[in-house]
């Protein structure tokens, strides 16, 4: 399996562009400025290389704090394929199950941000 097909795999669902802007009933500029803003990140996968974003970061609605965890991330040096791998990789050590997503999810921004901090250095 390549790289990019595990991500996927790690990832699990995702939402193409046009699928994002009807569950947040915005237009579809309005998605892709939400990317180019980096408040969402999006990723070309499968064989038809659909840009798409994980189901998680916008349900029901944009994930809060996933913008400065990305900015943490990528000033690290993570391209954006490596800050979404880092997000759904389930880590035992955070305070709820899951990975860091989930711990974003139950609102453990700052936990989350030290270790994006600490994978940095």
């Amino acid at each position: 399996m390549n790289a990019t097909a595990e991500l996927e795999s790690l990832v699990g669902a995702w939402l193409p562009v046009p699928d994002v802007a009807e569950r947040l009933g915005l237009r579809l500029s309005a998605v892709r400025q939400l990317v180019e803003d980096r408040e969402l990140l999006a990723l070309r996968i499968g064989e038809r290389r659909v840009v798409a974003v994980p189901a998680r970061f916008v349900e029901p609605t944009v994930m809060p704090y996933l913008r400065g965890t990305f900015t943490v991330l990528a000033d690290g040096g993570m391209d954006d394929a490596e800050i979404v791998e880092w997000l759904f990789t389930p880590d035992p050590t955070l305070p709820v199950e899951g990975a860091p997503v989930d711990a974003l999810a139950a609102g453990h921004k700052t936990e989350v941000r030290r270790r994006a901090m600490e994978q940095a250095i």
